[in-house]
Parts: C-alpha cells; sequence; structure tokens
C-alpha cells in the first residue's frame, strides 16, 4: 500500500492524518485495491453499494440515466477524489447513479462500516477520519447544490459563464484548465455540444474568454459575472 500513500495525502478523508500512521489505519479500514479497466462498470444505478472508493489513478466518471436512457454526467473523478460516501450513508445504501471507468483505474474500496466504528484501539487519527467523512459530506452537498443552480440557468452563456467562474475560483487563477473535453462539458451542462461551442466562440470574439483545449483564460472577470445578472 505504500506506493499510494503520496494519493492518500491528497484525499480529503485522510485530511490531518500523519503518513506514518497509514499502514495502521488501511489495516484497520481492510481497505482493498482493485483495478477496472477502460469503459469498465464500477456498479450501475440501483446496485447496493457498501464500500467508499478513492481513485488512486485513471479517471472515474459518475452518470445519471433519464428514462429516454439519455447520460448525464454527474462529475469527473481524478486520483484522489472519493466517491460513494454520501450513498453509503443511507438506509437503504441503492446508488441513484452510475460510475464508471474513462481508462484503467485502480480503486481504493474501504467498507463504510469499518469508517464509521472506531477500532478497539480507539486510535485518535481514526476519530479523525470520522471527521473528515462528514466534512466531505458537507462539501460535496454545497458542491450538489452549485450543480442544480447551475442547470437551472436556461442561458448558454449563463451557463459558461456559471462554470467557468467557479473553476477560476477553485484553481485560484483566471488562467486553469477544466478536466473535461468539450463532449463531456456539453453533457455536464445538460445541453448541444455543436451550440456551445458556437457559444464559446462568441465569447472568445467578444474579449471575455480566451480558451484552447481544455485550457481557458478569462479577459474581463467583471463581463463575464455580468452575464449571471
Amino acid at each position: 500500500m505504500e506506493q499510494y500513500y503520496s494519493i492518500l495525502n491528497k484525499c480529503a478523508l485522510f485530511r490531518g492524518i500523519e503518513e506514518r500512521n497509514y499502514k495502521h489505519l488501511l489495516g484497520c479500514l481492510d481497505a482493498q485495491v482493485k483495478h477496472f479497466d477502460e469503459e469498465e462498470f464500477l456498479f450501475l444505478a440501483g446496485d447496493e453499494i457498501s464500500q467508499v472508493g478513492i481513485v488512486l489513478s485513471g479517471r472515474v466518471e459518475i452518470l445519471k440515466e433519464n428514462l429516454a436512457g439519455n447520460k448525464h454526467i454527474i462529475a469527473i473523478l481524478d486520483p484522489s477524489d472519493m466517491f460513494a460516501e454520501g450513498i453509503v450513508c443511507t438506509e437503504s445504501r441503492l446508488s441513484p447513479v452510475t460510475v464508471q471507468a474513462k481508462e484503467p483505474t485502480l480503486i481504493m474500496q474501504i467498507p463504510y462500516d469499518r469508517i464509521i466504528r472506531s477500532c478497539g484501539m480507539s486510535c485518535t487519527y481514526h476519530f479523525g477520519l470520522i471527521q473528515n467523512l462528514m466534512m466531505v459530506l458537507g462539501e460535496k452537498n454545497v458542491n450538489l447544490n452549485w450543480k442544480l443552480e447551475l442547470l437551472t440557468l436556461k442561458g448558454m452563456r449563463e451557463k459558461l459563464a456559471n462554470y467557468l467562474l467557479k473553476a477560476s475560483y477553485v484553481n485560484g487563477s483566471k488562467t486553469f484548465q477544466i478536466p473535461l473535453n468539450r463532449s463531456e462539458l456539453a453533457d455536464f451542462l445538460n445541453v448541444s455540444r455543436t451550440s456551445m461551442c458556437r457559444e464559446l466562440t462568441r465569447m472568445k470574439d467578444d474579449g471575455l474568454i480566451d480558451l484552447y483545449g481544455r485550457s481557458f483564460k478569462i479577459l474581463d472577470q467583471e463581463r463575464l459575472a455580468g452575464c449571471l445578472e
């Protein structure tokens, strides 16, 4: 497990826990590492989930499918990102989403019951783990509220401005990269890819942003924010 310590250091679940304690803690948690091939499903909507997952390598996509069979991207996860923590805290533990590997991926799986029940040693870092889990749940709730706000916006420029301003804030810079390609971004915003690309070009021509591939630069933050008024 030592080879994954640098990734766990960046995971919110292990925030404030010293690396020297990882070996004992991972044993206490009965953590297991599993490989998934590209396009392989980690689990499907409706599956009962009992483990929290942490991405160690690769990339994972969280999808929601409507009754018509159309898929909508909820989130893209990279190494150190955690998932399923909200599902396992429910009574039914039935997943409302599908999780799929977008490339060869390694996932650390931790039984939820091992997280919430302190070991017999009553180690202080295990209590810290529980506190971190509560904080992660709170942060995910805030992000879901933002996603709901994003989806309720009607205009294409409004949606793009909201997303790009948020990405700039998270990255702490007006120049940043997003984790989504154009098709994925359109799915995330629940819009037409063609219309979205056309609007991005207009925003560039209007001097609001510059872009190349997944790289963006906000040229006029005040005017971009004005798109949300």
